[in-house]
């Protein structure tokens, strides 16, 4: 096996902490970053610390952010009263381009007793919070189809009832472009029971 200098390998070891990247992905970057000029080293390093000193979470929503409250939350255009719930601050993205108007609410995680994850560990406090103090009409639950998607769905929902808040699922089942017949059970229960008038 092949060693490299130690900046070498140091930096190999820390990109391997990256999601996804192994150590062939890691090795790759490593040798791009060699090769790349100062200039673009020193703009790839100060991008990494200016993220980690400006971004913080958004104390309304825990969204990823450099102001607070970010963008979505202080919006004057967007329905202050409709909260879409997230698992991750990148979902939002996906949901931004169906031009949802509401506003957000990141939990940073889901349900895992198998990863220790339980409801603790969930930022699900300022939502319950806004609840309560009557600030949301309707909450929709944008977890992933999954079973800790759906355990965390239930959770939310057992924690909003208390509430005058109407609480929505986003509905699942046959994805667009696809074709039905490799539909499994679960994915095709779910798609009859979300079928609506046409």
């Amino acid at each position: 096996m092949s060693r490299f200098a130690e900046p070498m390998a140091r930096l190999i070891e820390e990109l391997r902490k990256l999601p996804g990247i192994g150590a062939k992905s890691a090795q790759r970057l490593a040798f791009h970053i060699l090769r790349s000029s100062v200039a673009d080293a020193d703009a790839l390093s100060d991008a990494v610390r200016e993220l980690k000193a400006k971004l913080r979470l958004c104390s309304i929503c825990n969204n990823i952010t450099d102001v607070d409250p970010c963008v979505y939350c202080s919006s004057p255009t967007r329905n202050q009263r409709q909260v879409c719930v997230v698992e991750e601050p990148t979902s939002i993205s996906v949901i931004e381009r169906t031009h949802y108007s509401g506003v957000y609410h990141v939990l940073h995680g889901t349900l895992s007793p198998l990863n220790g994850v339980g409801p603790e560990h969930l930022r699900t406090g300022s939502l319950t919070a806004r609840a309560e103090r009557g600030e949301i009409d309707e909450a929709i639950l944008a977890t992933s189809p999954t079973l800790e998607g759906e355990a965390t769905a239930s959770l939310l929902a057992d924690l909003l009832k208390p509430f005058p808040v109407r609480i929505t699922r986003i509905a699942t089942g046959v994805p667009a472009g696809s074709d039905i017949e490799y539909a499994d059970e679960v994915t095709m229960t779910r798609a009859l029971e979300g079928r609506r008038e046409i």
